[in-house]
């Protein structure tokens, strides 16, 4: 049997204002074409299809338009289940209408799939089910596969408390038991002669997170300890982390697809992929990563010969986008015109910070430092709009605010 194993997908996520609308387009391509090209009997998307619990119209579209090539109108099995930026409802309201092709989607730990029990060899067909697991028959496979499935298990989605003290350390512990509770539960539905695979969205200690996860459970409590994960599965299909990376020290094989484009710049530069496993019962899987190529890279310049040395980087890019995170050493900040100047030469400039010699820095330091509190929020107001004035009720708030927060620190703010 081949899976593939994708993940975070993160469908309607612009990158800081711009959108990636055509890039995410670009990807779900380039996994349907991996799917066909490679004789993909089941894909697994483990959680976070979309960015936000209330996604794009358009967003929403392109996830449906996936899963119905995915599904070759039934030929072939999808698993999907909720990740922590998807909401539950939202991701299962198509689930009537995927039943019929043999996709199974969930959105919450305690459901069971809703899957039609069929005799046609042809499709993919539910041989049994339960709370959260259900075993599948494939067309062209000679074994069936048991997939345990658990949705993003926050406390809330659980519907349970999982500790009084409010010590990190045991809620942490207290979580990690639970996930592993439910984990157990559902891997007594293995057997020696099914395709043993289980499917979550969660982070476990020890992986590597960047700054695009956002999620505040990231190295805090809600973590799972990686022996608390089911060691009678075959293959461990992760979502959650958008690195791509092999969980160390799991009893199973154990990956993070991570998500099919960079979407910070803590990511820039790195590799994306999606898994290939072919696994047969009573044999560990065979994993290997297929990279992906979709999408606009996302690169940091530091430019520390200046602006000259911004125009040689731009040169040499020949016109290949790259969405990119600009320093740039100057002797003094650069004005308006010289940062239009720059996204007119390279349209996908995301932020231009500008460094400057330390002894300029620390004089202009020393002037805004003499100035009154209204002067310095009008020469802010001037450079952030290009010019003009501050209206005068505008600045009167700024310095209330100013003299709040300073008064809630201990100290008065001069706003002479």
């Amino acid at each position: 049997m081949r899976l593939l194993h994708t993940s975070d997908w993160h469908l309607g996520r612009p990158l800081e204002g711009r959108s990636r609308q055509q890039e995410q387009e670009q990807f779900v391509d380039e996994i349907c074409a991996i799917a066909n090209q490679q004789a993909v009997q089941l894909v697994i998307i483990a959680g976070d299809i979309f960015d936000t619990y209330n996604p794009p119209a358009w967003a929403e579209q392109l996830f449906c338009d996936a899963l119905d090539r995915l599904a070759l109108g039934g030929k072939r099995a999808v698993a999907v289940i909720a990740g922590n930026h998807d909401s539950p409802d939202r991701l299962s309201a198509v689930r009537p209408l995927a039943q019929n092709q043999g996709i199974v989607i969930l959105g919450l730990p305690q459901e069971a799939p809703e899957l039609a029990q069929r005799q046609n060899s042809e499709r993919v067909r539910t041989v049994a089910q339960g709370v959260g697991w259900v075993e599948l028959a494939l067309p062209d496979c000679e074994h069936t596969a048991v997939l345990s499935l658990l949705p993003y298990p926050s406390e809330s989605r659980l519907g349970r408390q999982l500790s009084v003290p409010l010590e990190e350390y045991s809620l942490r512990d207290a979580y990690s038991e639970v996930v592993n509770e439910i984990f157990q539960a559902q891997a007594a539905n293995y057997r020696p002669g099914t395709v043993n695979i289980a499917v979550s969205h969660l982070f476990v200690q020890g992986s590597m997170s960047s700054e695009s996860e956002r999620p505040i459970e990231i190295g805090g409590a809600c973590t799972v300890a990686v022996e608390h994960l089911p060691a009678g599965a075959q293959y461990i299909a992760l979502g959650h982390l958008h690195r791509p990376q092999q969980v160390k020290q799991s009893i199973a094989p154990a990956y993070y697809s991570g998500s099919p484009l960079a979407y910070s710049f803590s990511e820039a530069n790195h590799s994306k992929a999606v898994y290939l496993v072919d696994v047969v019962p009573g044999q560990a899987a065979e994993v290997k990563p297929c990279p992906l190529s979709a999408g606009i890279p996302l690169q940091r310049w530091i430019c520390s010969g200046g602006l000259a040395e911004v125009e040689q980087r731009i040169e040499a890019a020949q016109g290949k986008p790259a969405w990119v995170d600009l320093e740039v050493h100057v002797p003094e900040w650069l004005s308006n015109e010289a940062v239009a100047r720059l996204r007119q030469a390279w349209p996908w400039l995301v932020n231009i910070r500008s460094v400057l010699p330390q002894e300029a820095t620390r004089q202009r330091s020393e002037r805004l430092s003499s100035l009154a509190l209204p002067e310095i929020f009008n020469r802010f107001y001037q450079r952030r709009r290009n010019g003009g004035t501050p209206p005068q009720e505008l600045v009167e708030l700024f310095v209330d605010l100013a003299n709040t927060v300073a008064q809630q620190g201990g100290e008065g703010v001069d706003n002479a």
